[in-house]
């Protein structure tokens, strides 16, 4: 009886052993399974604006951290999740803009989410740009 105690006590001890790590052949760690496609976070833009009549202006902007010279960050950054980076996407706005012919072409080129973004449009003047685009490219 003493002997099948001790039987069953190696072999629970063995059962109870914690099991060691796992190598590869040739004694190296196990290789790690390939990481998954995934969208990467964040953003590295440059949004600008270039009138025909000579003055142009740009800034950076940065998401998932908000920063950069944007002064509306977060919510430039919150429109471009929810159009997802591209802003043809965006429906204009109501504001009214006056018939004045100033052309003026907004560009946005960069880095969203891991792929690479460029969009351009030239507007009828920079109050039509706002009205299309939104905070976007007011700046």
């Amino acid at each position: 009886m003493i002997r099948t105690l001790l039987a069953l006590t190696a072999t629970g001890a063995a059962l109870l052993a914690p099991a060691a790590p796992a190598t590869a052949v040739g004694g190296g760690p196990a290789p790690r399974p390939a990481p998954r496609a995934v969208a990467e976070p964040g953003a590295d833009l440059t949004l600008s604006y270039t009138a025909e009549a000579g003055y142009a202006t740009a800034v950076k902007l940065t998401c998932d951290p908000v920063g950069g010279g944007h002064p509306e960050g977060a919510a430039a950054c919150a429109t471009l999740r929810r159009i997802d980076a591209d802003p043809a996407r965006l429906e204009g706005g109501d504001r009214m803009c006056i018939l004045l012919y100033q052309p003026v072409t907004a560009q946005l080129k960069g880095v969203w989410q891991g792929r690479d973004v460029r969009w351009e449009h030239t507007y009828g003047n920079t109050c039509e740009m706002n009205r299309a685009t939104g905070v976007l490219f007011q700046f």
